[in-house]
């Protein structure tokens, strides 16, 4: 599942919003260096009618894993992705992380931030799925931890996986 060599972690919200499920993992990097981007995948209900999915994705800047995955042509947010007050909080094992939203492609909501000196994106489709992201206080756990029991669901791998980078 989560390869042990990764120098970023594996973010997932715990607990699951409910009804949402792990949907797949993907990571990049090499065997010289270890995984130095990681995402963990998830779908569950809309806010609005329908399926939504996330990803979250960790990543050494500069890898362009989370850009990719929010449609953006650089591999970092670029400068002035948090001028102003966050979008959205999250909480990193047990520290209080910023997000800002930051623009993408219309069919989605991305936001990113900086956590444990890696990039945090959190993407989100449909775009409506964003104020999830906002409003629904995620506390994300680093499963390469290993002093922790979680029992996750898991649903059909996500085609976000294999459609995107």
């Amino acid at each position: 599942m989560v390869r042990k060599d990764s120098r970023v972690p594996f973010w997932v919200p715990w607990p699951l919003p409910p009804g949402w499920l792990v949907t797949g993992f993907g990571d990049a990097g090499d065997e010289r260096d270890g995984t130095r981007a990681g995402v963990v995948a998830l779908s569950g209900p809309s806010v609005t009618l329908g399926p939504a999915d996330l990803v979250v994705v960790a990543e050494e800047p500069g890898m362009g894993l989370g850009a990719a995955f929010a449609g953006l042509d650089a591999p970092d947010p670029g400068p002035g992705f948090d001028v102003g007050p966050p979008n959205a909080k999250v909480d990193t094992v047990g520290h209080p992380t910023s997000l800002w939203w930051v623009e993408s492609l219309s069919d989605r909501a991305a936001y990113v931030g900086e956590a444990m000196g890696n990039w945090l994106w959190v993407i989100g489709w449909p775009a409506e799925a964003g104020c999830m992201v906002e409003l629904a206080q995620l506390s994300l756990r680093d499963l390469r931890e290993q002093d922790q029991e979680l029992d996750l669901p898991f649903g059909a791998y996500s085609p976000r996986l294999g459609d995107e980078p």
